[in-house]
């Protein structure tokens, strides 16, 4: 077993998230039980329909590993949203490991009163350190979360370890694009206090190190942009509404860090999508 003290940037990370202001953001408005970037069919489709047609398409690609004997690590799980629809859909039983406690007790909540409490498992931690012992899992699962690692090819060899032989890891993450120029996402790095982000070339070449196969990456980076913009759209609608629950300093920040991802992917700076790898 494997437990490490966070680096700053995910301390950043966690300090952030357990915040009031981000927490009631998330839950209320990124998409409920999913705080994931949805898939949408068009472009005032309710966030929590798209955000869980993501799950639905991730699953739909490793259907074949889902049983009710499957073990799953979900990492960086939020509010266990993608957790409690596989178990819910295939019986299986999910560890949630996620960094922000706020999260974790609404995710505890949320399972125990829809009865899936028995499936799912719930863990304070990082996933630059996953503390659980070698080969226990079937499938490692992830939404939108690696970026937040200051050491990225720590988590794929954390992953590796905890999974077992054949074992798959689907996830996605917001990237840079492959041949995006230096220095121009700036305004999206200082916002999210990150010094880099990852990218198909850089996922790929940590996957081909630890000897992974690829199985599939599929690129829905268009769908990035959707997804901010229709965040900023539902912000700026209900910001009064939300005013008693989350603050006009964080609101406006919000709204100008949401721009700044919506820029940068319609410059084509950034990339997103769903990456499928197995161990041998």
């Amino acid at each position: 077993m494997v437990v490490e003290e966070y680096s700053p940037v995910v301390k950043t990370t966690q300090v952030y998230y357990n915040s009031d202001d981000a927490d009631n953001f998330y839950y209320h408005v990124w998409g409920g039980e999913d705080i994931h970037i949805g898939l949408y069919e068009g472009p005032k489709e309710d966030i929590a329909i798209a955000s869980q047609r993501t799950v639905e398409t991730m699953a739909n690609q490793c259907a074949s590993q889902l049983t009710p004997n499957t073990r799953v690590i979900d990492l960086g799980s939020g509010y266990g949203g993608s957790a409690r629809w596989l178990a819910r859909k295939y019986g299986c039983d999910v560890f949630c490991l996620n960094l922000s406690e706020a999260q974790n007790i609404r995710n505890r909540d949320i399972s125990e009163t829809q009865k899936l409490d028995s499936k799912i498992t719930v863990v304070d931690g990082n996933f630059e350190g996953i503390p659980t012992e070698n080969g226990q899992f079937d499938l490692a699962w992830s939404q939108d979360a690696i970026l937040h690692s200051g050491h990225r090819e720590k988590v794929f060899q954390e992953v590796d370890r905890a999974l077992k032989p054949g074992g798959n890891f689907i996830f996605t993450d917001p990237m840079q694009a492959d041949d995006c120029p230096s220095g121009v996402l700036q305004p999206v790095l200082d916002r999210i206090h990150l010094e880099s982000l990852g990218s198909f070339q850089f996922y790929r070449e940590e996957a081909k190190k630890l000897g992974w196969e690829e199985v599939a990456i599929i690129d829905h980076s268009d769908q990035l942009v959707n997804h901010y913009t229709r965040v900023r759209d539902e912000l700026l609608a209900r910001r009064t509404e939300l005013s008693g629950n989350v603050s006009e300093e964080y609101m406006e920040r919000m709204i100008q860090g949401l721009g700044h991802w919506i820029d940068a992917g319609n410059q084509g700076y950034l990339a997103w999508g769903i990456l499928q790898f197995r161990k041998p």
